[in-house]
């Protein structure tokens, strides 16, 4: 891709006290559970949550059976660029699309910290020139997320327009649920803060890697999780296995049902680990 640096802050990245200052959230462990990854690479090298990087290092209330300090992700206006009907599709640019690259990565929960899946992202935004397509659907699409409740977005750093600071539109919807409308914003932007419309909340965490850029973000969404459904199997549990949703199994004398699919680990066991499993 082409690159266009205007206007563009370089420091995009977290340092490494920030990185640490994070800890381990329930979040953290979660999605290390779902991707199967080390845990301080999600700890240190990609966030567990954006608006951990918030600005303000206000506390914020925590989400109900959560206690991540992050409430359900709040409602932004639609703006006047939004079209109906964007093709189904995770990428929005190509390598001869001008522009800096990013790749957009995430996940969507609900209230009780239980990622969901077939979630839709109805993503749109501005060319690297900051304009909009609205003749066609370049720089729009939509997509859902996979089992784990993950999704990842292929695109370009949005150029800049008049009145607006950097920002990603986005609809989200669970099934048969409300659609949240939101924006999410790049840290360390100058007009972050003139922008009326920007929120700190919304903050992606982004990093510099080699031309283009990553960006992290998890949407929470002001619903339950949907209740396991697959038959119980009643085994016992097991460090090494890979548990599915709704797969029971006993622990020092109860009963668990899986909440969230993960491989286990040692030490992840069942009484440790309440957001993976449910005592039944």
């Amino acid at each position: 891709m082409d690159i266009d640096d205007t206007d563009i802050d370089e420091s995009y990245s977290e340092g490494p006290e920030e990185a640490a200052s994070r800890g381990i959230t329930r979040k953290n462990l979660l999605k290390a559970a779902l991707v199967a990854a080390p845990l301080p690479f999600l700890i240190g090298g990609v966030p567990a949550l954006a608006r951990a990087a918030r600005d303000s290092g206000a506390d914020l209330a925590p989400t109900p059976f959560c206690h991540d300090g992050d409430p359900p992700t709040i409602e932004q206006t639609e703006g006047p660029y939004f079209k109906p009907n964007s093709p189904l599709r995770t990428v929005l640019a190509t390598s001869s699309t001008p522009g800096i690259p990013l790749t957009v990565t995430g996940f969507v929960f609900g209230r009780q910290c239980q990622p969901l899946a077939n979630v839709l992202l109805d993503f749109w935004q501005a060319d690297t020139n900051g304009a909009y397509d609205n003749s066609g659907f370049a720089f729009r699409g939509h997509q859902f997320t996979n089992a784990q409740g993950a999704y990842t977005l292929t695109t370009i750093v949005p150029g800049l327009y008049p009145g607006r600071t950097r920002h990603l539109h986005v609809k989200v919807q669970a099934p048969n649920k409300p659609v949240l409308t939101t924006q999410t914003y790049f840290p360390n932007e100058p007009r972050n803060n003139t922008d009326t419309i920007f929120d700190p909340r919304l903050l992606m965490t982004v990093r510099q890697v080699g031309s283009g850029r990553e960006a992290s973000f998890d949407f929470v969404l002001n619903i339950n999780g949907t209740p396991p459904t697959t038959p119980p199997t009643g085994r016992p549990w097991k460090a090494g296995t890979n548990y599915a949703v709704g797969d029971q199994v006993t622990y020092g004398g109860a009963t668990y049902r899986c909440l969230v699919a993960h491989l286990s680990r040692p030490g992840w066991e069942p009484p440790n680990y309440t957001f993976l499993w449910r005592r039944v």
